[in-house]
C-alpha cells in the first residue's frame, strides 16, 4: 500500500510538473501569435468542411489549389450532387486518394440535404455521422467555425506535443485526452492552430528547427538533443 501511495505521489508531481510546463508554452505561443488561424481557405460551412476533408494526407497549399474552383463552382451540396461523385472527382484528382474522398464528399452531401437541410450540423456528435468526418475533422471544423475548444490531433499536434512532452501516447485520441488534461482551458480554443502551425513552419518532421524555436527552454526533444 506504501509502495502504491509513493507511485501516486510521484504521478501526481510529474502531472503537476508537465501541466506547468505546458502553462508556460501556452502563454509563448499566446505572445508569439495571439490570433491563429487555418490556412485553409473556404467561403461558407460546406466548403470549410470539404477543404479539411481534403486536406488528409495533403497539404493546405495543395488542398487551397483546388478550393479555389470548388468555392466557384461547387459551394453547396445541391451542387455536389448536381455534378456527380465522378464530376466532383474530376475537381480534386491531383490530390491523394482523391476517389475515396470524392465519395465520401458526395456521400455527406447527399445526407446533409435528406437530413440537415443542406447545412453543416455544428455539433460534435452530428458531425462525425458524416461519412468521412471523423473527430479530428469535426473539432477542426467546430473550432474555426464556433470557436469551439475542441483540441483536433493531426500528425504535426500529434509530433510537437510529444517532442515537447506534454503527451506521451501514441494515438491520436489518447494524446488529445492528455492534452485536455495539461493545457489550461483558456487556451484550447487556439491549441490546435498553435501546434500545427508550429509542426508546419518550425518543429518539422525530419528537420526540426530548434535554434530558431522560442519554446527550446521547455522541449523534451531539445534539452535530449547532444
Amino acid at each position: 500500500m506504501a509502495e502504491q501511495d509513493r507511485d501516486e505521489s510521484l504521478w501526481r508531481q510529474e502531472r503537476q510538473e508537465v501541466q506547468k510546463n505546458a502553462t508556460e508554452i501556452f502563454r509563448l505561443f499566446e505572445e508569439h501569435n495571439p490570433a491563429p488561424s487555418t490556412e485553409l481557405v473556404y467561403n461558407n460551412d460546406f466548403t470549410l468542411l470539404i477543404a479539411v476533408i481534403l486536406s488528409a494526407q495533403a497539404t493546405d497549399a495543395s488542398v487551397n489549389k483546388v478550393m479555389t474552383e470548388i468555392m466557384e463552382r461547387v459551394d453547396s451540396p445541391q451542387k455536389i450532387i448536381e455534378l456527380t461523385q465522378d464530376g466532383f472527382a474530376t475537381f480534386i484528382r491531383t490530390l491523394n486518394i482523391y476517389k475515396n474522398k470524392a465519395k465520401y464528399i458526395y456521400e455527406l452531401s447527399t445526407m446533409l440535404i435528406e437530413q440537415y437541410e443542406a447545412k453543416v450540423p455544428l455539433i460534435l456528435q452530428e458531425l462525425i455521422k458524416l461519412p468521412g468526418v471523423g473527430r479530428k475533422t469535426a473539432n477542426v471544423v467546430l473550432n474555426v467555425l464556433t470557436g469551439g475548444n475542441g483540441i483536433a490531433v493531426d500528425t504535426h499536434v500529434l509530433r510537437v506535443s510529444r517532442r515537447l512532452g506534454i503527451a506521451s501516447e501514441n494515438t491520436p485520441e489518447k494524446v488529445e485526452q492528455e492534452l485536455y488534461c495539461v493545457v489550461p482551458k483558456q487556451f484550447w480554443e487556439k491549441t490546435n492552430h498553435w501546434l500545427v502551425l508550429h509542426g508546419r513552419y518550425t518543429c518539422k518532421a525530419k528537420k526540426p528547427m530548434c535554434s530558431d524555436c522560442f519554446l527550446r527552454a521547455y522541449c523534451q526533444f531539445f534539452k535530449r538533443q547532444p
